[in-house]
């Protein structure tokens, strides 16, 4: 009988200790957020911010993680029920919010939400710890989800919007994006598990990676 993280730590060695040292704020627990936070809990981060305002409906059960057990319930109050350690922020984040939170404390911020005006904040307030992530809807290929720095990034209107927006306001800094190169398949908001936890799982390892570099 092995322990818990005896896997990953095969992989780690002596790095595993960082991930139990990080300090990891996650923004947003839906699609993507919600596999996100399920590997890091999974590889032995054990200080995790969540932060969301949402509730479970039917329509989350297609690609969020334990949504089909909580409908109606509220997603950080909920994902709390799973993973123990977590800390909860039951809120809404708007451009607002960004700007008037300390992200001080965390070493990396992970970006899983799809307001524009708060991407946009947290890329001016704190771009050297972010990892954001970009559309993960409307497409079916997750071998299309690949990672590059935000100027670097294509195939994606809503990451086009936000370049477009960082420029406007003479931001040229440099920060880690998850984006998809697929064209999108429809025109409405259709979301298929197979993309939108692959954006999550990726998101996982660039923070991973973040961590053990010490970035």
């Amino acid at each position: 009988m092995g322990e818990k993280y005896d896997r990953i730590k095969l992989l780690l060695q002596d790095d595993f200790s960082k991930l139990e040292n990080a300090n990891i704020l996650l923004l947003g627990v839906g699609g993507v957020g919600s596999f996100c936070l399920d590997c890091l809990y999974r590889s032995g981060v054990k200080n995790i911010t969540i932060v969301d305002f949402d509730t479970y409906d039917k329509s989350n059960q297609n690609r969020q993680m334990w949504s089909e057990l909580h409908e109606g319930e509220t997603k950080v109050e909920a994902l709390k029920k799973h993973y123990a350690q977590v800390h909860l922020i039951n809120t809404r984040i708007d451009e607002e919010w960004v700007q008037n939170f300390d992200f001080t404390p965390y070493d990396l911020v992970l970006d899983a939400i799809d307001d524009r005006g708060a991407k946009l904040a947290l890329a001016q307030k704190c771009y050297k710890k972010l990892i954001s992530s970009f559309g993960s809807a409307k497409r079916l290929d997750p071998t299309k989800v690949q990672v590059d720095d935000i100027w670097k990034s294509y195939g994606d209107k809503f990451g086009s919007k936000i370049r477009y927006e960082l420029k406007k306001r003479g931001f040229k800094k440099k920060y880690k994006v998850i984006f998809s190169s697929e064209e999108a398949v429809v025109k409405e908001k259709g979301s298929f598990m197979g993309v939108t936890a692959t954006f999550g799982l990726t998101m996982c390892a660039e923070a991973i990676k973040a961590i053990r570099k010490g970035e």
